[in-house]
């Protein structure tokens, strides 16, 4: 039970305006898939630090009243090879799984450019490719969400320009909504 309500978000009334149609592709998508619409797996929401990005994350997973797995992108990125994209296997067993049970799940993830930010080839010391590995099992978990018909929903926030995060991340069936919070 995150506790914040729809009426707990003032300030920001177009990306809540937003919000409010993306609460309605999740909890509607009986009819969503009756008029052929594609269900929506991925949400990014970009904006300076401090705007409420989280905050709109926390309303729109009571709105949905679905569970809600919130994690930072810094927590994926570690030292050892491996970790991070073990890590992010967990997060996604775990999202299927309440899924399953709930009828549907909402992964978010805070400071997604600590972990989805561009790839790029090894300097040498191991860290580049447990970095490249953890962004690459990220992108293989939301693939797989599409295989599959679970409600699951991954909200990512991000201070950082849409240019600093990978490409792969971008692309249509990731992250296919934007919304762009501002300061209110």
């Amino acid at each position: 039970d995150v506790g914040i309500t729809w009426n707990d978000v003032i300030g920001m009334d177009e990306a809540k305006q937003e919000a409010l149609e993306i609460v309605n592709l999740i909890t509607d998508r009986a009819q969503l898939q009756r008029i052929g619409g594609k269900i929506l797996k991925g949400l990014l929401m970009l904006g300076p630090p401090g705007c409420g990005k989280t905050y709109l994350a926390k309303a729109i997973a009571t709105e949905t009243k679905l569970p809600f797995i919130s994690m930072s992108g810094s927590e994926f990125v570690e030292m050892f090879v491996g970790v991070g994209a073990g890590r992010i296997r967990n997060l996604f067993q775990q999202a299927r799984q309440l899924a399953e049970l709930e009828g549907g799940c909402i992964i978010f993830i805070d400071e997604l450019d600590a972990v989805g930010a561009k790839r790029v080839a090894e300097s040498g010391s191991g860290g580049q490719t447990e970095y490249n590995q953890t962004v690459n099992q990220l992108l293989v978990e939301m693939d797989g969400l599409k295989e599959k018909d679970l409600n699951v929903v991954i909200i990512g926030a991000t201070n950082a320009s849409e240019t600093f995060l990978d490409q792969a991340l971008l692309r249509p069936g990731r992250f296919d909504r934007k919304i762009y919070v501002d300061k209110p």
